[in-house]
């Protein structure tokens, strides 16, 4: 169990650096952030994008890239494309977007002939810093999958598997999230997280604890539970907080970050490298996060 990024960062210190191909280097966050990473000794980067722009970036953020070497490329998908060949060429061991729109970065990662397909579905893992809360917290899929069914739903919850062992987990704690604990013919959510409940029974996501539908306080506290009168293995211990759709993800993690004041890395999971995908308006704190949390899934 981790309980901060703090312990992230520890973990792929002294590990050697990371190659990461920057898809769009020219912004000044993105660039803070990768400096800042080559500094703590997680990566080395290889950076695409109009050369000009990049220095450019660099000097506004005060950046020196001078370590870093400038691929200069033009056009959204022709950078996309170039960063993504790198990486299939083992040049670099991870992705990440920077200044480019999300649209022809993920075209290229899926790309059939020239992307990085790995024949898993891609969804996308938060990570969160709650304070007063014991661990750390993964809510999946709040980014990319929007109304997953049951099928969806349950690879969403096996690449956040995947990740969290990958990170050191033994055994994850999953919650399937629902607005109730009970299964409800009316509500399609709760018979989803039953039959994925069902399935972490039965040894079909490996070594977890799979539990719902479990409403939200029953996942975070055991009391809650006692006091509804629910057994469960995950119950106020949970680590893995599985949505029912992209909305409840997004609002539950943004919930967290604007009102609760939580730190947030993300990434993607499901490629054949793990991704660095963000809002250009994300802070250089969690864009610096999330590349800590891919360096050290990339293992």
């Amino acid at each position: 169990m981790l309980k901060s990024f703090a312990e992230i960062h520890d973990r792929v210190k002294g590990a050697g650096r990371r190659r990461l191909a920057v898809i769009g280097a020219a912004h000044p966050h993105t660039l803070q952030a990768v400096s800042q990473a080559y500094g703590a000794g997680l990566v080395d980067a290889l950076l695409f994008g109009p050369a000009e722009e990049i220095r450019s970036a660099a000097k506004k953020a005060g950046v020196d890239i001078s370590p870093f070497e400038v691929r200069d490329v033009t056009g959204d998908a022709e950078i996309a494309a170039a960063a993504v060949t790198a990486v299939r060429n083992g040049e670099a061991a991870m992705l990440m977007k920077g200044s480019v729109a999300t649209g022809a970065a993920l075209k290229a990662v899926l790309d059939k002939e020239k992307g990085l397909r790995s024949g898993k579905l891609l969804s996308h893992i938060a990570c969160l810093e709650v304070p007063g809360h014991d661990r750390l917290i993964w809510v999946t899929d709040g980014g990319m999958n929007i109304r997953p069914d049951q099928p969806t739903k349950a690879e969403i919850l096996s690449n956040a598997v995947n990740a969290l062992r990958r990170l050191g987990y033994e055994r994850p704690n999953v919650a399937v999230l629902a607005a109730v604990e009970e299964v409800n013919p009316d509500m399609p959510e709760t018979l989803d997280a039953a039959a994925l409940a069902q399935m972490g029974e039965r040894g079909q996501f490996g070594a977890c604890e799979v539990d719902g539908p479990l409403a939200l306080d029953l996942a975070v506290d055991a009391e809650a539970a006692r006091v509804k009168g629910v057994t469960s293995p995950v119950a106020g211990k949970a680590d893995i907080f599985l949505v029912p759709d992209i909305h409840a993800g997004n609002i539950f993690a943004k919930g967290l970050i604007y009102l609760g004041g939580a730190k947030v890395g993300g990434m993607v999971a499901g490629a054949a490298v793990p991704i660095v995908l963000l809002s250009r308006a994300d802070t250089t704190e969690t864009k610096l996060n999330s590349i800590a949390l891919c360096t050290a899934v990339a293992g």
